[in-house]
């Protein structure tokens, strides 16, 4: 008998209520508990950038834009239990920063130079980087 008359008749019989389980997930609210960290970008480019964060490894937002000679401000949460840095979205919901990237503005990704934050920034009170083209990728530091 050929697979492809096996493989349909088996999976007919495969229970795909199985294969995924969904578990109800408490999505963390407000700032009780979390350290204030501001994180700020001072572009000392010539071109604009546009900056990033990776929520998951499927989901990213754009999170600020700073023009050449300018700075932004943006408010990072961290929270001293998990070490792990936030950023509230517009329903005061806890987004967990996985990475924090800038790059040119309209070539973003190609040109990508990634924050970084660790305990340190949050034993500080802050955290403050300045972006500008380097050889292939803009550096912060």
């Amino acid at each position: 008998m050929k697979i492809r008359y096996i493989l349909p008749i088996a999976m007919a019989f495969t229970s795909f209520a199985d294969a995924v389980e969904l578990h109800h997930v408490i999505v963390r609210k407000g700032t009780d508990g979390l350290d204030m960290v501001p994180l700020t970008i001072a572009n000392a480019g010539d071109e604009g950038l546009s900056c990033n964060a990776d929520f998951a490894h499927w989901y990213s937002a754009g999170i600020a834009t700073v023009d050449p000679g300018k700075s932004v401000r943006i408010e990072l949460w961290f929270d001293p239990k998990s070490a792990t840095f936030t950023i509230l979205n517009d329903k005061r919901e806890n987004l967990p920063v996985e990475r924090l990237w800038c790059g040119l503005s309209g070539r973003a990704y190609a040109t990508r130079g990634q924050i970084t934050l660790d305990r340190t920034d949050a034993a500080k009170g802050e955290r403050a980087v300045s972006c500008a083209m380097g050889q292939d990728s803009l550096v912060c530091r």
